[in-house]
């Protein structure tokens, strides 16, 4: 399983991206699946995670400016993110797994940095 996240960036308050995360190795399709992140010098923490019906759930500080989406067809999660402030200055990583029971596969991907200017 391989995954590559991409979309990260420099960028100033307020603005927007959109991170996506490309898996190959597996099929995505039949799995929840999620974004995380990692602040330097704090631990990894979960951003939002989509599960097979497109149905998705976020983290309190995510919730009204990030939206997760996939396309399963593509094998790709997609993580739109609207109004950064520099507290979402962080590496961004996806993972499988649903809210619960947190990331399941043991190999993460590089991530994409997101870091947000005043």
């Amino acid at each position: 399983v391989h995954l590559m996240e991409s979309g990260g960036g420099s960028v100033q308050t307020g603005a927007s991206l959109r991170l996506s995360c490309s898996v190959t190795g597996i099929d995505i399709t039949l799995d929840p699946w999620g974004w995380y992140r990692q602040i330097p010098g704090s631990a990894l923490e979960k951003v939002a995670i989509i599960n097979i019906f497109h149905r998705a759930s976020y983290a309190s500080f995510a919730d009204g400016r990030f939206t997760i989406s996939r396309d399963n067809s593509a094998n790709t999660l997609y993580l739109d993110l609207t109004d950064v402030t520099p507290e979402d200055t962080a590496t961004y990583y996806c993972n499988r797994g649903d809210w619960w029971s947190g990331p399941e596969l043991p190999d993460w991907g590089q991530g994409t940095r997101v870091t947000v200017s005043p």
